[in-house]
């Protein structure tokens, strides 16, 4: 998967917010959602888009889906910016 879509699930604010409280660790649907003045279905679409950009993992355990910080996809970023700022020309172009 390119950048396309992390970049899209990052330029949201509440998206973002969500990544800040999973950083302190794993969280469930109905804590996330406690955090913002809004409804559970807009926290669902944020976490969806944010799984489907990478940047989260989910895992059900019982009735409850637990939501994680995937970081693999930021350390793409990160080494795709890192090659920018180099300048060695080979890691310019993010992955597809």
């Amino acid at each position: 998967m390119g950048f396309e879509a992390t970049f899209k699930a990052l330029g949201d604010p509440t998206r973002r917010r969500i990544l800040e409280l999973l950083r302190a660790g794993e969280k469930s649907a109905g804590e996330l959602a406690a955090q913002f003045g809004t409804t559970n279905a807009t926290i669902s679409h944020h976490l969806s888009v944010l799984r489907d950009a990478g940047l989260i993992d989910d895992e059900k355990r019982g009735k409850y889906i637990y939501y994680s910080l995937n970081t693999s996809v930021m350390e793409d970023i990160y080494a795709w910016v890192a090659g920018l700022l180099g300048g060695n020309g080979d890691e310019t172009e993010p992955p597809v």
